[in-house]
């Protein structure tokens, strides 16, 4: 059986920047194992499987190299590209997945995509647990929690930009990752409202470099510390990538845009 592959790096413009993440269409799913085979093969962030329903509603699952992932941003925004330079004509694609519901995906007038995601604000912490603070070389002024990641808040950027990790450690915090974020506030970010990384030994790897799902936590979390509804963040991981987020009560709209690295098929 052969299956067309596109792979595309989303939020960026750039090739070899933001987030790669791998889209396979199908009239039919997978079986899980194949997939995840799949998956384990590309050895990518993530790759997204869509299978088309007769009500015109596009059905997505994400796997990482190590297992399904509940949600997952930067590959709704590659799948939605692809999807949109297949069919030019269309100017809406409806997602459904198990975990988040319908996601409305449009293009913007400045070529952009913008996905419509449930707001995912975490919650204070007030009991840090001890892999979290023995995972990190630097300790965190506060942590937040929703049900994805912790959220290590930090005074400086440098902390955000240079922190250590203990994977082995960080593993523990299983099934959540860790997220690491300040305020953006040196020249470097002028562009920006705050910065952010994220890890995740438990679920998929050392250090995604764009994370969309964790930006619906974030923008709200730093909407209320900055007084704004309209930020623009960046991910500082060695690729680099840029969202354009807006907190609307319960919904967090996040656009980026993406770049075409790869089409082709595989063999299985």
């Amino acid at each position: 059986m052969q299956l067309e592959i596109n792979v595309i790096d989303a939020f960026t413009d750039t090739v070899f920047k933001g987030n790669s993440a791998a889209v396979i269409i199908t009239d039919d799913w997978l079986s899980d194992d194949l997939m995840q085979s799949i998956a384990f093969e590309n050895n990518l962030s993530e790759t997204s499987f869509i299978v088309l329903d007769d009500d015109g509603i596009y059905h997505i699952r994400w796997f990482s190299p190590l297992t399904e992932i509940a949600f997952c941003g930067h590959a709704t925004l590659a799948s939605a590209f692809v999807l949109f330079n297949k069919n030019p004509s269309i100017e809406t694609i409806n997602f459904s997945a198990k975990a988040v519901g319908v996601l409305t995906i449009v293009q913007t007038d400045d070529g952009k995509i913008q996905m419509d995601f449930p707001n995912t604000k975490p919650e204070k912490v007030k009991d840090i647990p001890e892999s979290l603070l023995a995972g990190l070389s630097i300790a965190p002024v506060e942590v937040y929690k929703n049900t994805q990641a912790y959220f290590v808040i930090y005074n400086a950027e440098a902390d955000v930009l240079n922190v250590e990790r203990d994977n082995e450690r960080l593993k523990q915090l299983a099934p959540l990752d860790v997220v690491v974020t300040c305020q953006a506030t040196s020249a470097d970010h002028k562009d920006y409202d705050f910065i952010s990384r994220y890890f995740w030994p438990a679920n998929g790897g050392d250090e995604d470099p764009v994370t969309g799902s964790a930006h619906t936590a974030l923008a709200p979390l730093w909407a209320e510390r900055l007084g704004k509804n309209e930020l623009i963040a960046y991910q500082a991981s060695k690729r680099g990538g840029i969202l354009d987020c807006v907190v609307a009560g319960d919904r967090v709209m996040i656009s980026g845009n993406a770049v075409q690295y790869m089409t082709g098929f595989i063999t299985v």
